[in-house]
């Protein structure tokens, strides 16, 4: 793999959702993942799954873990690693065989990289959960919905991916440029509720300074504001517009012709009377007449894409954000380097397919591999 991680060794526990995430960002920047899978996993959003985004441009090793001969291959291959990633609940490795204590004795340089909802520790440790239970412990779920209605969770980006997977994906990184300076691996415990507090940090900033209302949809960037919103067209489409900055809300004043509205945009006083005309104003005309007078613009304007049309708009083909990859639309790497240029993604293997492969590059014979093979220790 090209990009500025290659030559990076990361052992993935095959797992579902935000675990697999960070193994996709760190693939995707040029790190050698190896996925371990085990025998029958899938399907659905369990690994295995054929054409899983998720596991796109990782090899793959089949390992059954509830084997002692299983649990040494793993051992072996991250005594050759730069890392590992896993997303069990707390204590689920260590039953196993294969807690950081034991396989930082065997690669002292080893990050090991933790993934849950909860964190390794705290009353909630070992409670099962999904993202919108993380972002509502963190005081994230509270502020996202429109005032007087209950929280609306956005989709499970927040807790998941940008909270989870990709904060380990900082933390790996981050921890082995130590380890290269210092020969000294360690564990990173990345919990969701920690990162989903994380992304929300301008949030806290500006409730700290009294600038942010503890209560959603009453605020500059939650809807509070009318001209940071959503608005439907003529045509029952939509379009969005954020002109925080008094310039571009005169630049949307002025392209739209929009003569009744209020010169000062920030006397909330006005809000409730600003929005009424918002959503009469953009209801005369259709989303396309919308992006023609208003796309490309100062007035912080864009058409809300749905995910067939995103792919298709001319900005994000002419920038290559979304690929098609053996038929299957999906968002390019990100973000891009000049000198360090990352390959073209490509999907998910099928469970096993790399485990002779694999285990040859750490010494094991022909011989050893097929009997492994064929005492079902491995898989592929």
């Amino acid at each position: 793999m090209a990009g500025p991680l290659a030559g990076l060794r990361i052992i993935e526990i095959a797992g579902i959702g935000p675990a697999p995430f960070c193994g996709m960002m760190l693939a995707d920047h040029g790190a050698e993942v190896i996925r371990i899978e085990r025998p029958g996993d899938g399907p659905g959003f369990a690994p295995g799954v054929s054409d899983d985004i998720l596991a796109r441009s990782r090899r793959s090793v089949m390992v059954d873990l509830k084997t002692p001969e299983g649990i040494a291959i793993v051992r072996d291959l991250c005594r050759t690693a730069d890392g590992l990633i896993e997303g069990f609940r707390p204590g689920v490795m260590e039953r196993l065989g294969l807690g950081p204590e034991l396989l930082l004795q065997d690669n002292p340089r080893l990050v090991y990289g933790r993934m849950t909802g909860w964190g390794q520790e705290g009353p909630y440790a070992q409670a099962a959960g999904h993202d919108i239970n993380y972002i509502a412990l963190s005081g994230n779920l509270h502020t996202y919905g429109r005032a007087g209605q209950k929280p609306t969770p956005p989709a499970n980006a927040v807790g998941d991916f940008g909270g989870g997977g990709m904060m380990l994906a900082f933390g790996m990184v981050s921890a082995i440029l130590h380890a290269r300076e210092s020969g000294k691996g360690q564990t990173i415990d990345c919990a969701m509720v920690d990162g989903a507090a994380v992304l929300a940090s301008m949030t806290w900033s500006l409730y700290a300074n009294g600038q942010w209302r503890d209560e959603r949809g009453t605020n500059l960037v939650d809807t509070g504001a009318p001209f940071y919103d959503s608005y439907e067209t003529a045509d029952g489409k939509f379009i969005a517009i954020g002109p925080v900055e008094p310039q571009f809300y005169r630049e949307l004043l002025r392209l739209a012709e929009a003569t009744d509205l209020p010169t000062n945009h920030f006397d909330a006083r006005t809000w409730p009377e600003m929005g009424a005309s918002l959503d009469q104003l953009f209801r005369m005309r259709t989303r396309e007449e919308w992006c023609a007078l208003l796309e490309g613009s100062d007035a912080c304007f864009a058409p809300v894409l749905s995910l067939s049309e995103a792919p298709l708009h001319p900005h994000n083909q002419q920038r290559g954000t979304f690929l098609c990859i053996d038929g299957k639309v999906q968002p390019a790497p990100a973000p891009r380097y000049t000198r360090t240029v990352t390959e073209t993604p490509w999907m998910s293997r099928a469970a096993g397919e790399d485990s002779a492969e694999v285990l040859c590059s750490v010494g094991y014979d022909v011989a050893h591999i097929a009997d492994l093979k064929a005492r079902g220790i491995i898989g592929g």
